[in-house]
């Protein structure tokens, strides 16, 4: 029997169902020449108020990013348009995740809690119509979705983890919560969540699995 204790799994997006944006920010900054970790530590500065987090909580436009990012960029010592680092986003899905999702919600609520951007149709922005459609559809799986771009605040605010659990009608120790980042994870965490950081997305499978005492890996029986 799945474990009585929770009634929800949440789970981020980018970096645990698909895979991390980190990886193609490593990617361009290795193409470019730019040092490993510059557009991570672009995004850490005044995390709360820096281009990034008004995007992602739709305060600015995809234009007015572009230039407020390379603008923050270029004072750190190298410009990168904003809009050149959007694009990188979404990786793919990953399959794995998908099964475990599907698994999960034959016996708890799901529900997606995501920073993201609305710069285009759907979920984001998405570097191609195939891309688009496997987001689109790993989206659909969820009973419900909550992100930032639409609710005007976002991880680790607070109030986007209260926004969630009025959503599902759940206590926080009724839920537990995947993200790939410490810092979305530690208000969580503090309200009464069961958190797993998702590093390795094997072993956060594996974590959850004995957490639920529910069995996640195998073929996908969709």
């Amino acid at each position: 029997m799945p474990n009585p204790a929770f009634r929800a799994v949440l789970w981020d997006f980018g970096g645990v169902v698909t895979e991390s944006p980190f990886d193609a920010f490593a990617r361009l900054e290795r193409a470019r020449g730019l040092p490993i970790g510059f557009i991570r530590r672009i995004n850490a500065a005044d995390p709360d108020t820096n281009a990034w987090a008004r995007f992602e909580r739709s305060e600015i436009t995809l234009a007015e990013f572009d230039a407020a990012f390379g603008d923050e960029s270029a004072a750190a010592g190298h410009r990168i348009g904003g809009a050149e680092v959007a694009r990188l986003l979404y990786g793919a899905v990953r399959p794995a995740m998908i099964v475990a999702l599907r698994r999960c919600k034959l016996h708890y609520v799901t529900a997606c809690l995501t920073n993201n951007v609305i710069a285009g149709p759907g979920h984001g922005l998405p570097t191609t119509p195939e891309r688009e459609a496997e987001v689109e559809r790993a989206m659909q799986l969820f009973d419900h979705v909550l992100e930032s771009s639409r609710l005007g605040v976002r991880k680790p605010e607070r109030r986007f983890y209260e926004l969630a659990l009025d959503t599902l009608g759940i206590e926080p120790a009724e839920a537990v919560y995947l993200d790939d980042l410490g810092i979305n994870l530690k208000p969580a965490r503090a309200m009464g969540m069961t958190t797993i950081r998702v590093s390795d997305p094997g072993e956060a499978l594996r974590e959850l699995e004995a957490i639920l005492e529910l069995p996640l890996s195998g073929p996908d029986d969709a």
